[in-house]
């Protein structure tokens, strides 16, 4: 279900009006029936693989919780992880890996022996994938106590505010607050319709404007010269981060309005000043999920600089294959391990030399740039089907004269105008008003109303489906 859609509008009128006149004790099976319809209404079938990893996960950490030898404890960790993950390189990396098998084969003259699957990814897969294991390791860890209510757990790993695109949460931030009764506070309504309506405004009358143009040129980049490729993909790092952040304002802001508080997601992560600060602000949730279960467990900072590195790389490999089963995501996660090793050299260099970096804001404003520089130019593979086509898009934006001119029609030349404005607008609210203040009443009536009315009269209401919906 899209959140930019009449259905969800509906959808959220009707279970936020419910829940808050049920009583408590049934909330829950309010919440896990409509999180269920809300999964279900791409492709049904799916639930039925979610429901077999809730109930192996489910079980699991209850036993691993209960019996006290460690080598039982880890064989049933061990069967979990298996459990999601196998499903996850099934469903997601399944052709992928075949077709790279098949390629490799081909050398020899040889195929592949097995056959190419036609199916679709089941949606938010990665998402809630991550998610249940997180649950498991804590548990694993002892830092969680094992969830014995299959009622709640099922709803900690399909609410619907968060199921398909994140934020991944933690059982320590989310589960708890399942068992607690939740009262209606007006100032959570209001902070959390007010992040809905701005996440909506993001999405409609941002991101999905900026397709218009993005999705023109790179349906065909050798029929656009480099001035208007490198346009549109500097508009495609904002295109992405609207709608992907759009997205987790609407869901934490859903959340907010039941009294859920969920984790924040985002934090301006175009302003950031070096490529670590950037990870530290963008998709916050998955950053430090890998921080925690991937980085640290192969021994992160504490071992020789060497391994360090090499860890580093790792940990974005292993991020690019999650975000999609192609070689583009692979080495777009490889160039953010890259940007990330040369920084700490960089770092590290500057500390044995004790040379100290002035911070003034022209110089900030050059490391924003600088950075904003780096993170597009890995957008390029990122958004790009294949590597032939990030290819022709860099050597076109390498080669182009800066005299040339765009490609774009009279109707897209004004988007284009516009959606800069648009940029602009954003970069400066999230630098100085980075939450929108509710507390007076009368204001928030006002901004609420006012975001809706310029999201109907701007937006681009053409049911595009969030970016990150496909991972």
């Amino acid at each position: 279900m899209l959140y930019n859609s009449l259905q969800f509008f509906f959808f959220y009128i009707i279970v936020t009006i419910a829940y808050w006149n049920l009583p408590n004790k049934y909330r829950w099976q309010l919440l896990l029936l409509s999180s269920c319809y809300f999964y279900m209404v791409y492709i049904p079938k799916y639930i039925l693989v979610l429901g077999c990893t809730i109930l192996i996960d489910y079980i699991s950490g209850i036993y691993i919780e209960k019996i006290s030898n460690k080598h039982v404890k880890k064989s049933l960790l061990i069967v979990s992880l298996l459990s999601n993950i196998g499903i996850l390189l099934f469903f997601k990396y399944f052709n992928f890996l075949n077709e790279s098998l098949d390629n490799l084969l081909s050398l020899s003259s040889h195929h592949t022996p097995f056959p190419f699957l036609d199916f679709i990814l089941p949606i938010g897969l990665s998402f809630h994938t991550f998610q249940a294991m997180s649950y498991i390791i804590e548990v694993y860890r002892g830092n969680y106590k094992a969830e014995k209510h299959f009622g709640i757990y099922a709803l900690y790993v399909m609410f619907y505010p968060q199921l398909v695109a994140g934020p991944i949460e933690r059982p320590q931030n989310i589960l708890w607050q399942f068992h607690k009764e939740q009262k209606f506070n007006f100032e959570d309504m209001k902070s959390g319709l007010m992040q809905m309506a701005f996440g909506l405004l993001k999405k409609v009358v941002i991101a999905d404007r900026i397709a218009e143009i993005v999705d023109q040129v790179y349906k065909d980049p050798k029929a656009h010269n480099g001035k208007t490729l490198l346009v549109a993909t500097v508009l495609y790092s904002f295109q992405i981060y609207c709608d992907f952040s759009a997205y987790s304002d609407i869901g934490i802001g859903a959340a907010r309005t039941m009294g859920y508080k969920l984790v924040r997601n985002f934090n301006a992560p175009y302003i950031s000043t070096s490529i670590g600060e950037f990870w530290n602000k963008w998709h916050m949730s998955l950053s430090t999920w890998f921080r925690d279960y991937l980085y640290i467990p192969l021994g992160g900072s504490r071992v020789p600089v060497a391994r360090k590195y090499l860890n580093l790389m790792i940990v974005f490999l292993v991020s690019g294959l999650w975000h999609g089963a192609s070689w583009t995501f692979i080495i777009w996660g490889a160039l953010h391990g890259t940007f990330l090793i040369v920084e700490n050299i960089k770092d590290d260099i500057l500390k044995k030399l004790e040379i100290t970096v002035r911070s003034n804001l022209f110089i900030k404003t050059l490391q924003c740039l600088s950075i904003f520089m780096l993170v597009t130019f890995a957008w390029i593979f990122f958004r790009s089907p294949d590597i032939a086509t990030s290819k022709t898009i860099l050597q076109n934006i390498f080669s182009y004269s800066i005299f040339g001119s765009f490609e774009f029609n009279l109707i897209n030349k004004f988007s284009l105008f516009f959606s800069f404005l648009l940029i602009v607008l954003l970069l400066f609210k999230e630098k100085y008003v980075p939450v929108i203040p509710t507390k007076n009443t009368g204001v928030f009536y006002l901004v609420f109303c006012v975001t809706l009315i310029v999201s109907y009269l701007f937006g681009v209401f053409n049911n595009a489906q969030f970016i990150y919906f496909q991972f």
